[in-house]
Order: structure tokens, then sequence, then C-alpha cells
């Protein structure tokens, strides 16, 4: 299939400069399509793969990808989607965030063959350029008059308040910059991105043409919302992260079998390698029983092999399947350290011994000891499985978990760990 025919089936197209004429280039051989990603945090978050994957899909389709990684823009920072001015980042943060999602993100693309992909940093093109270059060879090209349309800007001058310093307000020349200097290196013609980064992408293209008198095109992919208008990728505890240390396998799995049923076809195209034909398979089963969510499960299952691997996704089920069943013994340490990161309410306990009242109130099963002790005498207690009838019960590890984790549960449902914190 035709990569625009593929990301229109699959919804993945929000807008394209000119739909007809880049299915042609596209059509006419090999190209090169870029990204750009900011490192705004240590890790990219659930949202950043709708772009990252757009790329894979270009490169399957047998063009060339290159994935910009921001460690210039990303120390100025993008108005686009902000209501307010970011925080800068020292250098060294930028450099370190730099190489750990560059970490993250190679897995995701082929580096061999014929359409092999590239990494590209736009701090080691604008590190040493001289600001009187940089004003006379970009920035005699950009008009602020339409530079104040943008969205990005507009919107932030519209509001009351800081409005929007020079510094943001200059990132997009530094971001059109970035699209030239990949036409010029690497005959690159096409930059994706969010459609909040329209403006950014449209700017790039524009510089491209007047400099280098060639054509180039830009297209956005949907950001991506919940059925119920809520920013997708946030929970209770905050972004769900691509890094298994900030967002563990199992809630990433969980993250996406709690998606309601009105999502999970639009997530089914954002997220999987599925084709359209296999997706209707998937939906058209799920109807049929929707109670037993097995379209959120193919989706949990897709999309946690594709991050994580499949080990990480028999994780997940394993644990899920455990906890329904409440034989916790079942569980790996592995598997608790996951629960312990954001699985469960957890608590780490130093102490070398501690009450079961103490343990409650600390894990928030129980509001204070005397509300603990009714709940242990009228039996709704369970550590590690057995029941605990004892409400003076003292704890010591010698019954731990693998030595270190307890796990106590209230009733059938509400659960929470505790794990032996490291004593100094």
């Amino acid at each position: 299939m035709h990569p625009l025919e593929e990301l229109a089936a699959r919804g993945l197209i929000a807008q394209v400069s000119d739909r007809e004429a880049l299915h042609d280039h596209l059509d006419s051989g090999q190209r090169t399509v870029y990204c750009g990603f900011d490192p705004t945090a240590e890790s990219l978050h659930v949202g950043s793969l709708v772009p990252l994957l757009a790329l894979r899909r270009f490169q399957q389709a047998g063009h060339r990808p290159i994935l910009l990684l921001g460690g210039a823009t990303g120390l100025i920072g993008d108005p686009s989607g902000r209501s307010n001015e970011r925080s800068l980042n020292d250098p060294a943060t930028v450099a370190g965030w730099v190489a750990r999602i560059r970490a993250q993100v190679e897995p995701f693309l082929s580096f061999d063959g014929p359409a092999a992909a590239e990494i590209v940093n736009n701090l080691d093109w604008t590190a040493d350029l001289p600001l009187i270059e940089f004003l006379r060879d970009i920035g005699k090209h950009f008009s602020v008059n339409a530079m104040i349309q943008r969205d990005s800007v507009r919107t932030r001058l519209d509001r009351e308040g800081d409005g929007i310093s020079y510094t943001e307000f200059s990132y997009m020349l530094l971001q059109a910059m970035d699209y030239l200097h990949l036409a010029r290196e690497f005959d690159c013609s096409l930059q994706i991105g969010g459609s909040d980064q329209w403006g950014n992408i449209v700017s790039g293209m524009d510089l491209v043409r007047r400099i280098l008198r060639r054509e180039s095109y830009a297209l956005t992919l949907p950001l991506v919302t919940r059925s119920d208008g809520v920013k997708f990728g946030k929970t209770a505890s905050g972004a769900v992260w691509l890094d298994p240390q900030k967002t563990s396998p199992y809630a990433f799995y969980q993250f996406f079998l709690n998606s309601s049923d009105a999502d999970v076809g639009k997530f089914l195209g954002y997220f999987t390698f599925l084709d359209p034909s296999a997706i209707e398979a998937v939906l058209a089963a799920h109807a049929l029983s929707p109670e037993r969510r097995e379209g959120q499960r193919c989706l949990a299952r897709q999309i946690t092999e594709l991050v994580h691997g499949s080990a990480a996704v028999e994780a997940a089920e394993r644990i899920g399947r455990v906890l329904f069943e409440g034989q916790v013994n079942e569980l790996s340490e592995t598997d608790l350290a996951q629960l312990a990161l954001d699985g469960m309410d957890a608590v780490d306990i130093a102490d070398p011994g501690f009450g079961l009242l103490d343990a409650l109130v600390r894990t928030g099963l129980a509001s204070s000891n005397s509300a603990a002790r009714k709940l242990v005498t009228s039996k709704a207690i369970r550590v590690n499985t057995t029941l605990c009838e004892q409400a003076e019960r003292q704890f010591d590890w010698s019954d731990a978990l693998h030595g270190r984790y307890y796990v106590v549960r209230r009733g059938k449902k509400n659960w929470a760990l505790i794990s032996r914190a490291a004593q100094v």
C-alpha cells in the first residue's frame, strides 16, 4: 500500500501540503523523510509513538527515515501547544536526555539496507553557528507579520500575561533551518510531525523552496486524544512513558487494556502494524462479546510487544492473572518490582520489624489503627495469600516474597505492596 494511503486508512493524516503532488513524489522513487523529537524529559511518552511509528511505516514502504533529536531546539523550547513559557534546562541535562532517547528510539528503525535510517542531532550544526550568519542567511527569509499569525505564536500573544519570549519566538527559525540542513545534506523532501507542528513544518518547507529552489512537503499526524476528550497518555500519576524504569511494562499494558470500546479501533490503527482488514476482524470479534475485551487485549499485546518485547507481554498477563486469582506467591521478583514501581499502591519500610496494623495504615488500606484492627477481626486482610487473624502480628521479612516483598490485600480488589527499603 502507498504510504499515504496507509496513513489515511489508519486515520493518521491531519494536514498535508499538497497531497496529490506528495503522492506522486513518493511514488516516483525513494525519498527521505524526517521527524524531530525534542528532549524535554529523559524519555519519550506514549504519544510520541505516533510519529515514531510513522517513520517506520515510511521505511517499510522503501523510503529513508531520519530521526532528528533536538539537542539544540531542546535548549530553546517549542511554544507549540503551550500556554506558558517552558523552563530552560541546562546543556548537560539536555545532552543526557538526548543520549537516553537515542537508545530508546533505535530499536524502532532499521539501520541497514538501502533504506537505512539516520539519527541526527541538530546541535551538531547549530552549536557554533555565528549569530550574524544566522540572521542574514535564515532570518531574512522570515516575515514577522507571517510568524505572528502562526497558531503557536498567536495563541500566546492573545493570552493575558507574559505572552511569548523572543527565545521561543525564534524556535520556528531553528526548526526551519533543520529542514534546510537535512534537504542539503540528505536530500530530505518531507517532514512529518504532530498537528501542532504544522506552522513550524510549513516554515521549513517554504525555506527549502526559497533557498534551494526545490520541492519539499509537509505532513502532520493527529494529536491523540481519548474519546472523552482527555489528553492521551495521561494517568492519575502522570504521563505514560516508553522507559520501563518510569512506566513499568505491566502498567503500560494495563493502560491500553483499560482503553474504552470507543477508542480501540482508532488506537489499533495508530499504534499497531496490523493491516486494516486484520483490525476489522478484531473489532468484529470484539463487537460479538465486548465483555471479553478482546479488542483491548489485542491492542495491549501488540503495542507492549512493540515497545517492550514479548517477554514483557507474558509478564504483564501473568501478573494480571495472578492478581485476579490471588495467588501472589507465583509472582517473580521482577514482577513484584514492576508492581512496586507503579502497579499498585506501595510503601518502602526499612524497619527490621513492623506490625500488621501499622502496615495497613502506611499502605493506605486502613485510615487508622482502630480501622485496621476492625479489618483484621472481620477477616478482610490477607498477606501473601495467608489470611491474617492476629491484629498484633509482627513481620520480620523472614516470610517475605523473595526476601523483600509482602503483598497485602483488603477484601477482593484492594491491594498494596510493602517492599523492604535498603538500609543506609
